[in-house]
């Protein structure tokens, strides 16, 4: 399968006036785009939610988590980076640092990487002693876009004015690229056939096993962000720039979302067919979907999985399933996908929620601890962002965590995607392998090469 170039797209500032929702997301990614391209705000986290896009830069105070230290920046107050050594629970780590801050209020934004989970499931040996688990940032600058335009509380005029003039500044999108996604260098089908013998061996129920495409040319990340977003429908969508690290996507799902007041939900996706190839093509796909034993099962067995996990850590007699079974259109494919809720147990709260939930059952396995094993033994390159969350969170208990599938990921001057699928008994490897590579098609027709 060769995934065809997109179309350009040119971006421009916010019209109140647009004439749907689609276009309203592509001006406002479009913004984002700029702001990140033009260099002027230092690092930077742009996450989507329900109609709003949040710009995080200009970093205050710095967290970040490696195996066997977080280390604590105050960039802003000018004290100095002090590392403080831990074991145990990164939740227990990570809430002791953002204890130590002092700030009687704050937001951080950044990522945890796949590793994050390593700790929980004595996995921790698996992981090389430079790896940063997770990276955070306090912003000094937050800016927003929505339907009413343009906004940064607390922002100086000057800083307002720039983000306005460029707003109105077009990202180059450079030339069409063509990536071929269908090459099988590492033997993915090989390892689905492994995976599946492991299974039928009751070793685990179900695991996720993923490959790398790397791109073979310098990509420009926002740039890829704003076209990949007006050919996406993303549960939530993302652009960083943190530490090294670049990425972009279009997640098609929450791991955990804690509103501060009490919910706690995850909703999980799983089962998976071809979408955008006709109304006639997607309708068939779709029947097909809802009607295929082995993506039926498989699906139930995430939701079954998800409950327990938002059991653990709700009060008892909470947790519930919302939704089941629904088809959501996630870009290039379509999901069955179910949404699990709860009342978080203020003993647990939204850190402890998101151990128990990352990485989320859907981009992992069941039970999850075998399944992770299977991961690191069977995948040949560390999954690093990939698999793991883009997260926001404050100091009232909110924390949302999406799920960091269908993206691109830049550093060193390599830049790869990524895609896995869900491997279960009956699970054949070139169907696997054909559906890593439509999950591929959410991303791969945009990428922009950077210019020279």
């Amino acid at each position: 399968m060769v995934v065809a170039p997109a179309s350009p797209v040119t971006p421009g500032p916010i019209d109140l006036d647009a004439p749907s929702n689609h276009e309203l997301a592509a001006q406002a990614a479009a913004i984002c785009g700029a702001w990140a391209s033009s260099g002027e705000f230092g690092e930077y986290v742009v996450y989507e939610r329900d109609g709003r896009w949040m710009f995080a830069a200009r970093p205050t105070a710095r967290i970040i988590l490696t195996k066997s230290h977080v280390i604590v920046d105050p960039t802003a107050s000018g004290d100095r980076q002090h590392q403080i050594p831990w074991q145990g629970e990164p939740a227990e780590a990570l809430t002791a640092a953002l204890d130590g801050l002092g700030l009687p209020r704050w937001r951080l934004y950044g990522w945890v990487g796949f590793d994050y989970c390593a700790p929980h499931h004595g996995l921790l040996d698996r992981v090389p002693d430079d790896v940063v688990l997770a990276h955070f940032i306090v912003p000094g600058l937050e800016a927003f876009v929505d339907a009413d335009g343009i906004s940064a509380p607390g922002a100086d005029e000057a800083t307002l004015t720039r983000l306005r003039e460029l707003a109105a500044f077009d990202v180059p999108t450079g030339t069409d690229e063509v990536i071929d996604v269908s090459d099988d260098p590492d033997d993915y089908r090989g390892r689905v056939a492994q995976a599946v013998s492991e299974i039928n061996e009751g070793r685990y129920q179900k695991v996720i096993l993923s490959r790398r495409v790397d791109v073979g040319f310098d990509v420009d990340i926002p740039a890829t962000y704003v076209r990949g977003r007006r050919g996406n429908s993303p549960a939530r969508s993302f652009l960083l720039q943190l530490g090294g690290l670049e990425a972009a996507g279009f997640s098609p799902e929450l791991v955990v979302a804690a509103d501060g007041l009490g919910s706690v939900v995850t909703e999980p996706l799983a089962g998976t067919r071809a979408f955008g190839r006709g109304s006639d093509v997607d309708a068939a796909a779709k029947a097909e979907l809802l009607s295929d034993e082995k993506e039926i099962a498989e699906h139930a067995m995430s939701v079954r999985a998800c409950f327990t996990e938002i059991e653990s850590v709700a009060l008892p007699g909470s947790t519930a399933v919302d939704e089941f079974m629904e088809v959501r259109e996630r870009g290039s494919v379509q999901h069955l996908a179910s949404t699990v809720s709860g009342r978080l147990d203020p003993d647990a709260g939204p850190w402890r929620a998101l151990g128990v939930l990352f990485p989320s059952i859907t981009a992992s396995g069941i039970p999850k601890s075998p399944a992770l094993e299977a991961i690191y033994r069977l995948e040949p390159q560390r999954r690093e962002l990939y698999s793991g969350a883009v997260l926001m969170a404050d100091s009232s208990g909110e924390l949302e965590a999406t799920l960091t599938l269908r993206a691109i990921f830049a550093e060193g001057g390599s830049a790869w995607l990524r895609a896995g699928a869900g491997i279960v008994g009956q699970s054949r490897p070139e169907r696997e392998f054909e559906e890593t590579c439509e999950k591929l098609g959410s991303v791969a027709p945009f990428v922009v090469r950077a210019a020279r």
